[in-house]
C-alpha cells in the first residue's frame, strides 16, 4: 500500500507537534521539581522522625473526653503528619479504637491529609510565605469546626467500651509494650537507632506512598502550564464565591494527596486562578475523595459523614474568600510571589534535591507498573491470585517482653 507524500508530511507534522508538546510538559514539570525537590526531602525526613518519636498511645490519651479540647489536640496532632486521604483512614480508625471521640477523629481526618510537613515545605517552595502559613491555619480551622460540630450533633457510642491502646515499639515493633515498665519501654533503642529508623521509614514506606501521586501532580502541573491559556482561568476562576465553589466541586471527588496537589495549585495560580480558589483546591482535594467517603460512612456513620462534608465545604470556601481578602489588603500578587523562596536555594542544591527525588521515585513507579501489568496479564490468561505461589514474608516477631535497653 503506497502512502502519498501529503499524508506522510501530515503524519510527520503531527508527530513533531506531539513531541514538542511532550517536551514542553517535561520542561515545565522539571522546573516545578527543581523548585520543590530539596523542600520535599526536608519534609519527608521530618515525617519519618514524627512516626518514630510520636507514638499513637501518646496521642490517644489526649483525645478521649471533652467536646472541644480533644478536637483542638487532634487537629494539632494531625497537621504535621504526612498522610493522604486514604492513608489517614487506618490511622484514624486506630485512634478511635484507642478511645478518641468522634469529633477528635473527624478533626484528625481533616487536618492530617490537608497539611503535613512535606506539603508545607513544598508550598513554601512553589508558592509564597502567605500561602504557606494560610494552608495549615485553614486546615486547623476547618478541622476544629468539623470536630466540634461532630461532637455537638453526633451522639457517642457506649463510653464503657474498653480502649485498646497501641503500646508497641514505634522503631521496629520489638515488643508490644504491655508488660514493659514505662522507663524500660522508652529506652529500648538509642537515639541513633531511632534516627536511623525514622530516615528508613521516610525514604521507604512514607515516600513510596507519595511518590506516584507526586509525579502525577508534577506532570499535571506541566500540562496546565503548557496547555491552559492564562486568560481562560483568570477570567472564570479569578476570585469570588463562584470560583471557590467550582474548585470545591473539583476537589471533593478527586483523589490527590497534599504534596501532589501543590504543583497543580502553583500552575493554576500562575495561570490567573485566585489564591483563595487555589487554597480551596489544596484543602478539599486531599481531605476527601470518592473512595474515602465510603469508608467514612463505616467509620463514623452516615450522619457524621454528612456533617463532615458540610463543615469541610463551608469552612474551606470561607477560608478561600478570606485569603483573597488578605492578598488584596496587602496588595500582593500571588502570581508574582509564587516560587520566590527557591531563589534562596543554590542551583546545585536544587538540582541535587530534584535528582534524589527522582532516584527515590522511579523505582517505586516501575514496581507499581510491573505489578499492574502482572495483574492485567493474569486476568487475560484466567489465572488469579490462587495460581500464584504463596509469598513468605519474614517479619520480626512482636513479643510481650522487653529487650535490654540500649546503652
Amino acid at each position: 500500500m503506497r502512502v502519498s507524500k501529503h499524508a506522510l508530511r501530515q503524519h510527520i507534522f503531527g508527530t513533531e507537534i506531539v513531541m514538542l508538546f511532550l517536551l514542553d510538559v517535561m520542561k515545565a514539570s522539571w522546573t516545578l521539581l527543581l523548585q520543590s525537590g530539596i523542600f520535599i526531602l526536608f519534609g519527608i525526613i521530618i515525617g519519618g522522625f514524627i512516626k518514630v518519636f510520636l507514638r499513637p498511645a501518646t496521642v490517644a490519651r489526649h483525645l478521649g473526653k471533652g467536646k472541644v479540647l480533644p478536637v483542638i489536640k487532634a487537629a494539632l496532632f494531625g497537621i504535621p503528619i504526612p498522610l493522604c486521604s486514604c492513608g489517614v483512614l487506618p490511622a484514624a480508625a486506630a485512634l478511635k479504637k484507642q478511645g478518641a471521640n468522634t469529633g477528635a477523629t473527624a478533626a484528625f481526618l481533616v487536618a492530617t491529609p490537608e497539611s503535613g510537613v512535606d506539603s508545607i515545605s513544598i508550598t513554601l517552595s512553589l508558592l509564597d510565605p502567605i500561602m504557606t502559613v494560610a494552608r495549615p491555619l485553614a486546615a486547623f480551622f476547618t478541622a476544629v469546626v468539623t470536630g466540634i460540630a461532630e461532637n455537638l450533633f453526633v451522639s457517642e457510642n457506649d463510653p464503657n467500651v474498653p480502649r485498646i491502646i497501641d503500646k508497641s515499639c514505634s522503631v521496629d515493633n520489638c515488643c508490644d509494650g504491655n508488660d514493659c515498665p514505662p522507663k524500660d519501654h522508652a529506652n529500648h533503642h538509642s537515639l541513633g537507632e531511632k534516627l536511623y529508623a525514622g530516615l528508613r521509614f521516610a525514604f521507604t514506606d512514607l515516600w513510596s506512598d507519595l511518590a506516584g501521586w507526586f509525579l502525577i501532580g508534577l506532570l499535571l502541573g506541566g500540562v496546565i502550564t503548557v496547555l491552559v491559556p492564562e486568560e481562560l482561568l483568570g477570567h472564570y476562576l479569578g476570585g469570588g464565591l463562584l470560583s471557590m465553589l467550582v474548585m470545591l466541586m473539583l476537589g471533593i471527588p478527586l483523589y490527590i494527596c497534599a504534596t501532589a496537589s501543590t504543583p497543580i495549585a502553583a500552575a493554576l495560580i500562575l495561570k490567573g486562578v485566585s489564591p483563595g480558589a487555589a487554597l480551596v483546591f489544596l484543602l478539599a482535594g486531599p481531605a476527601t475523595n470518592i473512595t474515602s467517603l465510603s469508608v467514612l460512612v463505616g467509620l463514623l456513620g452516615r450522619k457524621a459523614t454528612a456533617i463532615y462534608l458540610i463543615s469541610l465545604s463551608v469552612c474551606t470556601v470561607l477560608s478561600g474568600l478570606l485569603l483573597d481578602r488578605v492578598y488584596a489588603g496587602l496588595g500582593i500578587s500571588a502570581r508574582a510571589a509564587a516560587g520566590q523562596a527557591t531563589e534562596l536555594v543554590p542551583h546545585w542544591m536544587a538540582v541535587s534535591g530534584a535528582v534524589i527525588i527522582l532516584a527515590l521515585s522511579l523505582p517505586v513507579v516501575f514496581r507499581r507498573v510491573r505489578s499492574f501489568a502482572a495483574r492485567i496479564r493474569s486476568r487475560r490468561t484466567g489465572t488469579g491470585a490462587e495460581a500464584q505461589p504463596p509469598r513468605i514474608i519474614q517479619t520480626r516477631e512482636i513479643t510481650s517482653s522487653c529487650p535490654a535497653p540500649s546503652t
